[in-house]
């Protein structure tokens, strides 16, 4: 890994500028947002900004997109303003974001087109995971893509996991990951609203549970935030809730494809829905627990 590999950045947001300032600690990297503070954080931490999308993206060996979902990616890549046509041929398009199987046969096509590959790598972590280089990365992709994407991927990734040989083959799994993802941080949800109806102190609840049978990740890390869920400002916003409407759906639609039945995804589905339909789509996930319980019971 030297300075010689430049990876290009596009959405300088939450995950986007500490996964860029990680990577800039090593090798060159290019940035855009839409947002001029974001550039000036990027700036300020070692990244070259640029006007466009387009000339941040000119001559990059890699392009990390972290596109909402298939549409958006197809934009980006292939619209008016689409990035695609300014690529080398031999660069890779590293996909970190969650958009599902269907778009990627697509994208495949049109970037084979340019003499570019995509290097289909779902990540998930969070934005201060993302800093330190912490994140699971599940990657699938030819392995001449990979390892083109390597310095960019091992600077991001503790966990990198090759799932295949093929773009799509990280999408399916992260689709197994959001689904358990989304169903655990519903159930921790309607575990502290539980335990607030029962009258029981809920930071001691969650401590306690912590230390059982019923501990996860997810309960350890929303657990806290959905404390906050009543509070004024509510929790930080470090995953929208309404990612997981995504997410969830992508979840839904592979089940049904598939002809799996899936009742618990299915119901973690329609909290998060709810939560949207009641105004929280922008708030944090954790703030799931106001659909189960709108407010908080005084406890003894």
């Amino acid at each position: 890994m030297t300075s010689n590999y430049t990876v290009t950045v596009l959405g300088l947001g939450a995950m986007g500028l500490p996964m860029a300032t990680r990577m800039a600690s090593q090798l060159t990297v290019h940035g855009f947002d839409i947002a001029e503070p974001r550039l000036k954080l990027a700036e300020e931490a070692g990244i070259r900004t640029f006007a466009s999308a387009k000339e941040a993206s000119k001559g990059a060996d890699a392009l990390l997109l972290a596109v909402r979902n298939g549409e958006q990616l197809n934009d980006v890549l292939f619209g008016e303003n689409g990035v695609a046509s300014v690529l080398e041929p031999g660069a890779v398009v590293i996909l970190g974001s969650t958009v599902g199987t269907e778009a990627i046969p697509a994208t495949v096509a049109k970037l084979a087109e340019y003499g570019v590959e995509l290097v289909d790598a779902p990540l998930s972590g969070g934005p201060k995971r993302a800093g330190e280089g912490d994140l699971l990365i599940v990657v699938g992709a030819s392995p001449e893509a990979r390892e083109k994407a390597a310095p960019a991927l091992e600077l991001l990734a503790s966990t990198l996991t090759v799932v295949g040989d093929k773009p799509g083959d990280g999408q399916a799994l992260k689709t197994v990951n959001q689904l358990l993802c989304g169903i655990h941080i519903a159930a921790a949800a309607e575990a502290m609203a539980l335990a607030d109806a029962l009258g029981l102190d809920q930071a001691k609840t969650l401590a306690a549970l912590e230390a059982g049978a019923a501990g996860s990740f997810m309960l350890s890390n929303r657990g806290p935030r959905i404390l906050e869920a009543y509070t004024e400002e509510g929790a930080e916003v470090l995953s929208r809730l309404d990612i997981f409407v995504k997410d969830m759906g992508i979840v839904g639609k592979a089940t049904r494809a598939a002809g799996l039945a899936a009742p618990v995804a299915a119901a973690a589905e329609q909290l998060y829905l709810l939560g949207q339909a009641q105004g929280l789509a922008a708030a944090d996930d954790s703030a799931v627990i106001k659909v189960v319980a709108p407010t908080k019971r005084t406890t003894a």
